[in-house]
């Protein structure tokens, strides 16, 4: 007769993969390093998690909230929002006021403009500068100031969860 410690046990062993595979890993994104007070957040962190945007429904009462897809985002990630950051990426102009970009993204990579590959939702971010600047493509190219993360539609669809209210023109990356 085996005593109930031995059945605990085996039952404990028996069920260990299914504990597994039914606990979804905990994602660890690592803080960010600081540069002069800015957080420098690099699309390795910025796109790190996988972002499903909520499907846009035209028959949704026009004056709720939509779907956000919030729960999705990483605390650490949320923690960011408010913050000063450095964001790098290269600039695809959505908004111009006299020659001047007013309105960009700032992308993890050219693919999405010369390849139509469709980026992920973490993989841009919404920049608003309201002097303009001038339109700075094909190159890597680095914005601070107050970054956001929160989703953003327009028309009842999600443009966006970052955001980053820069603060003046951008620099040339490294």
């Amino acid at each position: 007769m085996v005593g109930w410690g031995v059945k605990l046990s085996l039952a404990a062993v028996l069920l260990l993969p299914v504990a597994l595979l039914a606990a979804p890993a905990q994602l660890q994104i690592p803080a960010p390093e600081v540069d002069g007070g800015y957080l420098k957040l690099g699309f390795d962190r910025l796109s790190s998690f996988k972002f499903i945007a909520p499907e846009y429904d035209p028959l949704a009462n026009p004056k709720t909230t939509p779907p956000t897809g919030e729960d999705q985002i990483p605390g650490i990630v949320k923690g960011w929002n408010g913050k000063k950051a450095i964001v790098t990426g290269f600039m695809l102009p959505t908004k111009l006021d006299n020659g001047k970009a007013v309105e960009f993204l700032l992308m993890a990579n050219q693919m999405a403009c010369c390849y139509g590959t469709v980026p992920n939702m973490n993989d841009w971010v919404i920049v608003r500068i309201p002097k303009g600047v001038p339109i700075t493509q094909d190159v890597p190219i680095s914005f601070r100031g107050t970054f956001r993360v929160n989703p953003t539609f327009e028309s009842g669809y999600m443009t966006g969860i970052y955001q980053l209210d820069a603060e003046g023109p951008g620099q040339m990356a490294e």
